[in-house]
C-alpha cells in the first residue's frame, strides 16, 4: 500500500474534514513540523467550517430525510447553510428537480435549527 492509496471513499462535510484533520495534525506534531500543505488545508478549513463536525453529520442526517435531498446535496447544504431561497436554489441549479416555495423552505427551517 502507497501513502496515495484510498481505502475508503465516502462524502464528508468541512466539519467532518477539519476534526479528522485535527487529528492526522495533532500526531503528526509529535513525530516532527507539519508540512505546507497540512497547514494550508488546516487553515482553509478551520475558515470554511460553520458547525461542529457532530452537528454538520445530524444536519446531513435530517436534510437527507426529505425525499428530494441525496447525500451529496445534503453535505453541500451543511458546508454552506443557506439564509435565503435563492441560496438553496443555487444549490440544486444542476440537479433535475425543481423546488416547490414549501421545500425550500423545509430545508431552511432545518439549517436554521443548526446555525444557532
Amino acid at each position: 500500500m502507497t501513502f496515495k492509496d484510498v481505502l475508503e471513499f465516502r462524502y464528508i462535510t468541512i466539519s467532518e474534514a477539519k476534526e479528522i484533520l485535527e487529528k492526522l495534525v495533532e500526531k503528526r506534531k509529535e513525530s516532527g513540523e507539519l508540512i505546507f500543505e497540512t497547514r494550508k488545508t488546516m487553515n482553509y478549513l478551520n475558515t470554511l467550517s460553520k458547525l461542529s463536525g457532530e452537528d454538520s453529520r445530524k444536519l446531513v442526517e435530517e436534510i437527507k430525510s426529505l425525499p428530494y435531498v441525496n447525500e451529496e446535496i445534503a453535505i453541500k447544504i451543511a458546508d454552506l447553510l443557506p439564509d435565503i431561497p435563492d441560496e438553496v436554489r443555487v444549490i440544486f441549479a444542476k440537479e433535475r428537480i425543481t423546488l416547490t416555495p414549501e421545500q425550500i423552505q423545509a430545508i431552511l427551517d432545518i439549517v436554521k435549527k443548526y446555525k444557532n
